[in-house]
């Protein structure tokens, strides 16, 4: 007969020894056979397969981004008033907010709650002619490659207490000035690579010749000072794309940096930022650093909470911002809930059920058999799993089952 068995997570945690990538997992699981029940304890030393994207944070020196970064994680960047403060790229994880695993919490009780995390990156200031080397340029280039998203800092209040780079307050300029560096590096990118594809195409090779096709349309959009996200491709063709690695193929956020007096409606610099990026796929939010910054220097939570009600604040800016990176990164959550843990899990929108399994451990996918699912808002209204059933919204569903956001799942599956 066959032995099906469903995992449960009680500890999660990683020993750096000889090798500090190796992790482990500890699992709690309930083996059946026929009517035998046994409970084990499972000790992995399988490669935890994790959902390890990063957003770095770029922008034009003093326009508030490591601020920012000091905000949005536990790192600590030194936020000086010159360029090039932050030389080194500071790498931070901060939790995604997320009020679903308080009810969560408060249903089940458990043992300890694991909300999902981002990294962020903060990546240091450039200049013009970074493309070329200038200023920290090649830095700046060669760690933005490495990230999944861009969060651009554009400073859009007037404070003649900090210099700016230019000498005047103008978030279009800054902007385009990154841009330019960006596509000048991509250009100089994919025209190597046409060199390197025209000795493969010779060969008849169909799938180079379609890079080539994609990479001499993304050549021309560049020459015209457009950037790759902002062009016409099929969904196919933008998976070929990130392959080639461009920088400005990665989707983009704009993060308009204000005043007090303009964080809740933005002002004159945020209107003009959003009229030059209407064309690109592009998001824009509005923020401000320094109060977000007072807002962490608070000690209770009843402090942040008045503080935020003087300014007429429902939450930190900061929760919508790590939010909406989560967003641009194209990513959802599901949870695994237990007396042990309540956990959310981090997977990319439309995977499938073992896809989403193999996220926890590598074992979960190449053994899925199938998924127990509960909708998060079937569990909260009827309170309990056995009720959830009794209601008939319990689901099992199989390895075609694309996850959607806030599935609470348990997962079968042989080892």
């Amino acid at each position: 007969m066959q032995t099906e068995s469903r995992y449960f997570i009680s500890e999660f945690y990683h020993k750096n020894n000889q090798n500090p990538r190796e992790s482990f997992v500890e699992l709690k699981s309930s083996t059946f056979r026929g009517s035998d029940r046994r409970d084990s304890l499972y000790l992995c030393s399988q490669k935890i397969r994790r959902m390890a994207l990063k957003c770095g944070i770029v922008g034009l020196p003093n326009v508030g981004k490591s601020t920012l970064f000091n905000c949005l994680s536990n790192a600590k960047a030194q936020s000086a008033n010159f360029p090039f403060c932050t030389i080194e790229p500071n790498v931070g994880t901060t939790s995604v907010p997320d009020p679903r695993l308080q009810k969560l919490e408060a249903l089940v009780n458990p043992e300890r709650v694991m909300p999902t995390t981002m990294e962020i990156v903060d990546i240091a200031g450039l200049v013009k002619g970074a493309s070329k080397g200038e200023g920290l340029g090649n830095q700046f280039l060669a760690n933005i490659r490495e990230t999944d998203a861009i969060l651009h800092v554009l400073r859009c209040f007037d404070d003649g207490n900090i210099i700016h780079v230019d000498g005047s307050v103008n978030p279009i300029r800054d902007k385009e000035i990154i841009d330019i560096e960006l596509q000048l590096k991509d250009l100089d990118s994919v025209e190597k690579k046409i060199q390197s594809l025209s000795r493969v195409i010779k060969s008849g090779d169909k799938d180079a010749v379609k890079e080539n096709e994609l990479a001499h349309k993304i050549k021309e959009g560049l020459e015209q000072g457009r950037s790759i996200r902002g062009l016409d491709f099929t969904r196919e063709e933008f998976d070929i794309i990130h392959t080639f690695n461009l920088i400005t193929s990665k989707p983009v956020m704009y993060v308009c940096n204000v005043d007090e007096d303009s964080v809740k409606t933005g002002n004159a610099h945020v209107d003009a930022v959003k009229a030059a990026v209407a064309s690109e796929n592009a998001e824009v939010m509005i923020i401000g650093a320094k109060i977000e910054a007072d807002i962490t220097e608070l000690e209770t939570y009843d402090e942040r909470q008045m503080f935020l009600d003087e300014l007429g604040l429902e939450e930190p800016g900061v929760n919508r911002l790590i939010r909406q990176a989560y967003h641009l990164l194209n990513l959802q959550t599901y949870f695994t809930a237990g007396v042990k843990e309540v956990r959310a899990w981090t997977i990319r929108k439309g995977m499938t059920a073992p896809q989403a399994a193999g996220v926890i451990h590598s074992d979960f996918e190449k053994g899925f058999i199938r998924a127990e699912v509960m909708k998060y808002n079937d569990f909260i209204t009827y309170g309990s799993e056995s009720a959830v059933k009794e209601a008939g919204k319990f689901k099992v569903e199989g390895k075609e089952y694309v996850v959607e956001d806030g599935d609470v799942m348990h997962f079968r599956f042989n080892v």
